[in-house]
C-alpha cells in the first residue's frame, strides 16, 4: 500500500510539473467586475485613444485604475486578471494579450494599411510657400530620411516611409524654424527628431510649441508657425492654404492579461466601458464579453 501511495503520490507531482510547464493557469472568472486601466491626465496615448473611441475630453468613469507611464500601465496587465488597458503598441510586451478590434490584428502593417481603427497619422502641415526657405526644406527632407524614421521606430511610433534615404547635411544651413500644434507630436516625438536634426544640422535651432492640433491649423494657416503640427487626418478646410505631409501613424494596443480568453473587442464596445456616462450601455462585467 505505501509502495502504491508513493507511485500515486510521484504520479500527481508529475502532472503538476507538466501543468506548470505548459503554462497552465487557473480558469479566467468571468463574473469579476471589469478593472479598467487608463494611463494619466496629460498622456498624448490617453488623449488619442479617448478621440478614436468617441470619447475626446470626456472624462474617466468611477473607479477606473490610473497608471503613470507604460511601465506602470504593462505591470498592472500583467499581475490583475480582470484589467483591460491600452497603450502605444511599440511599447507593448509579452508578458499581456493584445486583444484584435473589430477583428482586426493590431500589427505595423495593419496601422500602416489602415484597416486597424486605433490609430492616426501624425503630421505636420505647411504653406507651399514656406519651402522657399532652404532650412525649412532641409528639415522636411529630414523628416522623409531613414534617420528620421530610425527615431519614429525607436519611440514606438510606426515609420510609413519605405526605403528611405539617408539626410545629407549642409554646413552652409544656419537659422530657426518655428514648430507648434499637437501636442501628442510635439512632447512625444518632436523633441527626438529635434535632438538628431540639431546634431545634423548644428547651425539650426528648432522652437517647438504646443497648444494642440488646433493651433497647429491655425499657426501654420497664419503663418505664424513654419511647421503646424497635427494629430488627425489632415482637413483642409481648417487650413485651406496648407499641404500635409504625414510624419508617422500611432497605433494603440487594446490589452489585457493573458490568462484572458477574450480575442476580440470592438470600439463600441471599448465605448461603453470608458465611458462615463454609458448608463444602461455601459459594459461593467467579463461576462458581457467572454462568452
Amino acid at each position: 500500500m505505501k509502495k502504491l501511495f508513493t507511485i500515486f503520490s510521484m504520479a500527481a507531482a508529475l502532472v503538476l510539473v507538466l501543468a506548470a510547464a505548459s503554462g497552465c493557469t487557473a480558469k479566467f472568472d468571468a463574473s469579476k467586475n471589469i478593472a479598467v486601466v487608463a494611463r494619466e491626465d496629460g498622456s498624448g496615448t490617453k488623449s488619442a485613444f479617448m478621440e478614436l473611441i468617441g470619447l475626446k475630453g470626456k472624462a474617466d468613469p468611477s473607479g477606473i485604475i490610473i497608471q503613470t507611464g507604460s511601465a506602470g500601465v504593462l505591470a498592472e496587465g500583467k499581475s490583475n486578471p480582470v484589467s483591460i488597458a491600452y497603450e502605444s503598441l511599440g511599447y507593448v510586451t509579452g508578458d499581456v494579450k493584445i486583444l484584435k478590434v473589430d477583428g482586426v490584428e493590431a500589427t505595423v502593417s495593419n496601422i500602416k494599411n489602415g484597416t486597424y481603427k486605433i490609430s492616426r497619422p501624425l503630421s505636420v502641415i505647411y504653406k507651399e510657400t514656406t519651402l522657399n526657405s532652404d532650412i525649412n526644406q532641409a528639415f522636411l527632407d529630414f523628416l522623409k530620411s531613414s534617420n528620421a524614421q530610425t527615431i519614429i521606430e525607436s519611440e514606438g511610433f510606426v515609420s510609413i516611409v519605405d526605403a528611405a534615404s539617408a539626410y545629407v547635411p549642409n554646413a552652409a544651413l544656419s537659422g530657426k524654424i518655428t514648430v507648434g500644434g499637437s501636442t501628442s507630436l510635439g512632447d512625444f516625438l518632436m523633441p527626438a527628431l529635434k535632438t538628431e536634426f540639431k546634431n545634423l544640422q548644428p547651425n539650426i535651432e528648432i522652437e517647438i510649441s504646443g497648444g494642440g492640433s488646433g493651433t497647429g491649423y491655425e499657426s501654420a494657416e497664419n503663418g505664424l508657425f513654419n511647421f503646424g503640427m497635427i494629430s488627425e487626418e489632415f482637413n483642409v478646410t481648417k487650413a485651406s492654404s496648407c499641404v500635409a505631409y504625414t510624419v508617422c501613424k500611432d497605433g494603440i494596443a487594446v490589452i489585457v492579461n493573458k490568462s484572458n480568453p477574450l480575442e476580440t473587442i470592438t470600439i463600441s464596445e471599448l465605448k461603453s466601458i470608458y465611458d462615463k456616462d454609458a448608463g444602461a450601455n455601459a459594459i461593467k462585467k467579463w461576462d458581457v464579453l467572454v462568452k
